[in-house]
């Protein structure tokens, strides 16, 4: 039971008492509202994860029925309907690194992260192996390998997720931007870094982009470019942009 003390000047210290029911009342609607965030973060990072890989593997197969193009916008349509399916119950991270990101600066609790790491990661495993009993050894399409040197595809990832952060930060951490049109300015971003990385890189910019399919295909081919250089790379931009933050009027 908790107790809470009261100080005030003339006032004798009082002490209330929260029945046990309530802080167990309290502790459980906390819980369930966690269960629904990671629910949600599951479910978006699986739509995302199947749209964007799903859309090379189709073009792969019958060539006429899609390009470059096509592939950016499959992924930059999917990333605005999740963020604007989920982004209000979850906040729609979808990428561990932006997770992680988010946590250094305490935009997120850390308690969650495992969680949402958690969800983010098995959802892409699990779109990814729903793609392959689907379309089976067409599944080497919808996997991000560089096909340029280490150093080239390090050099465009950087690129274009910086491009991508700086959009993500400036919409969803910053109050005075139009909530409302974060997920069209973030969908926008991730369609224009595809179409500038999508054919040396596949345009990852996202860990479980690359994990899930690679994990399912067996091809691990320039994985620490996507697995080690975006989180730290998410997290030297975060660092950055918050010391150099404007204080606000």
């Amino acid at each position: 039971m908790l107790i809470f003390c009261s100080g005030e000047e003339g006032v004798d210290n009082a002490k209330y008492s929260i029945p046990k029911w309530k802080i167990e009342n309290a502790n459980y609607k906390q819980s369930r509202e966690t269960k629904k965030k990671i629910g949600a973060e599951f479910v978006g990072s699986f739509i995302l994860i199947f749209s964007a890989a799903a859309a090379p593997i189709v073009n792969q197969k019958y060539p006429d029925s899609g390009t470059l193009l096509g592939n950016a916008a499959c992924s930059g349509l999917a990333l605005t309907m999740v963020v604007l399916s989920i982004g209000h119950i979850s906040g729609a991270n979808l990428s561990p690194s932006v997770t992680l990101a988010f946590a250094a600066f305490r935009h997120f609790p850390w308690s969650q992260v495992p969680f949402y790491i958690t969800a983010q990661v098995s959802a892409s495993i699990s779109a990814s192996f729903a793609l392959k009993g689907v379309f089976h050894h067409l599944m080497s399409g919808g996997v991000t390998v560089p096909s340029v040197s280490n150093g080239q595809g390090f050099a465009l990832e950087f690129i274009v997720t910086f491009i991508l952060m700086f959009t993500i930060t400036a919409v969803a951490t910053d109050t005075r931007a139009v909530e409302e049109m974060a997920g069209v300015a973030i969908g926008a971003a991730v369609l224009l870094n595809i179409l500038v990385a999508g054919p040396t890189t596949g345009g990852s910019m996202n860990p479980i982009r690359t994990l899930g399919p690679g994990v399912a295909t067996g091809n691990y081919n320039g994985f620490w470019i996507y697995l080690v250089a975006l989180p730290s790379w998410c997290l030297s931009w975060c660092c950055c942009l918050h010391s150099c933050e404007a204080p606000r009027q």
